[in-house]
Parts: structure tokens; sequence; C-alpha cells
């Protein structure tokens, strides 16, 4: 089986741009050769209000449902533009409280199984995650 090239960057959930502080609610994944690009994303809200008690969770979970729908068949205003001008402009930097990271690149056989293993990885936290505390 052939493998492909892909590009994909982490969604990041900011609430206080100013302080830098993030979690990853999300991945944007865009495979050229197989014509492939699907967003998935899982809004932690404890871990979201843990950085910013204020945070409005349901405006931030508008923000990144429009990730995923800017990938669908009903793009709206980005419909005319081509899957990697979706990409394009899905990663381009912004200063929001929902933004992209760095965008990176692999190779797969099968895109759809990579946004899910990138997904546990960079999003899903597990007990096993945990780490020890600094004391």
């Amino acid at each position: 089986m052939s493998r492909d090239v892909y590009e994909y960057a982490a969604i990041r959930v900011v609430p206080r741009v100013e302080r830098g502080e993030l979690i990853n609610a999300g991945v944007l994944l865009y495979c050229q050769p197989r014509g492939y690009l699907c967003a998935r994303v899982e809004l932690d809200a404890s871990r979201l209000r843990a950085l910013d008690p204020a945070a409005d969770v349901e405006r931030v979970g508008e923000a990144l449902t429009a990730y995923e729908l800017a990938c669908g068949d009903d793009a709206g205003p980005l419909s005319a533009e081509s899957l990697g001008g979706r990409f394009r402009w899905l990663t381009a930097p912004r200063s929001t409280i929902v933004q992209t990271g760095p965008v990176h690149a692999g190779l797969t056989a099968d895109p759809e199984a990579e946004l899910e293993r990138l997904f546990d990885r960079l999003v899903r936290v597990s007990a096993g995650d945990e780490r020890p505390r600094l004391t």
C-alpha cells in the first residue's frame, strides 16, 4: 500500500491570548493526493475553565465547530476554495482564542486513521498521560 504526504495542525484554545496558555481541542488534517481535508474537535470544558474560569464554553465550542464545517461539502464562504486553499486559510496565523498551531507533515496510507491517531495523541487526555508533579 502506498503512502502519501499529509499535513496537519493542532487546533488550540487560548482563552487569554495575553497569557499564552492553551489546550489542544482538535486536529486539522489535509492530504492533497487523496483529496482529504477533515477536522476533528472535542472541547474539554473543565480544562478550559482551569485556564480561564470566565471562558464562554458555548462560544468556544461554536468556533471549534466552524473548523469541522469548513472542511465539509457545505463549507459556506469557503466552498469555492480548493481543499488546499481551505487548509491554508484555516491554518493561517491568528491572535484569537481559537487558532491552529504550526503545520507539520507526515506520510500515511490512511488519512482518516491518521487523523484519529493524531487526535488521540494530541487532544485526548487519559489517566496514563498524567505526568508526575515536580515538588
